[in-house]
């Protein structure tokens, strides 16, 4: 079984509740934009999602069935080639945690707020007992040299992957976890949300509802 496979059959469920507090808060049309910074289709099949959906990625999507749903982009999120406000909202998934140091998760987090009118970012939370990435309790709280000799082979990341020493270096420094403060201090006209499981905080979500437009005519 692949480590993607693995994924999915855990997050499913998480996924389609989240999914549809999203539909819950902005009560999407057909003619709301949407940018998903680093996402795919999975999170949008959730809901059937029949709105314009632009999926920008790193990588060139390797996806071949194009649905007309989605456009597909290429390119960085800490540096969106979008005019300001230019789609209704801004949307990502468990990305933030991925981009690098604060600096860059700074700069992500003003790129998000800067091209979306309404905007909703969800990250793992740090203090979480249970580590989503690698897929094992409490071994993100333990310094770094010690997750570099655990995690192959305690974590069940590590035992689907088996993955290089070189492999296990890229997977620890490319995850920086974040804590309620931090993230409430990266999206400050945000609402801060916490989802819970067993009566924890298993993650945050920052959402800004745009208010309503103005009367035309008062």
């Amino acid at each position: 079984m692949s480590i993607h496979r693995v994924y999915e059959l855990l997050i499913r469920g998480f996924r389609r509740r989240r999914m549809q507090r999203f539909v819950d808060t902005f009560q999407p049309t057909d003619e709301t934009t949407v940018l998903d910074v680093g996402g795919t289709p999975y999170n949008w099949e959730q809901i059937d999602a029949r709105f314009p959906i632009t999926l920008l990625n790193t990588e060139p999507s390797k996806i071949g069935d194009r649905d007309s749903r989605y456009e597909w982009v290429q390119g960085s999120g800490t540096r969106l080639d979008f005019a300001d406000q230019s789609f209704d909202i801004a949307f990502s998934n468990s990305v933030i945690e991925h981009v690098g140091s604060l600096e860059a998760q700074q700069t992500f987090a003003r790129e998000l707020r800067r091209v979306g009118r309404q905007l909703w970012v969800q990250t793992p939370a740090r203090g979480f007992f249970f580590e989503p990435h690698l897929l094992a309790p409490f071994v993100h709280f333990l310094p770094l040299s010690w997750q570099r000799r655990l995690v192959r082979n305690f974590t069940l990341w590590g035992w689907i992957t088996r993955p290089s020493r070189a492999a296990v270096d890229r997977m620890l420094e490319g995850l920086r976890l974040l804590d309620y403060a931090t993230f409430r201090d990266l999206f400050p006209d945000c609402e801060i949300r916490r989802e819970r499981f067993l009566g924890l905080t298993k993650a945050f979500v920052a959402v800004r509802v745009a208010p309503p437009e103005p009367p035309l005519f008062g």
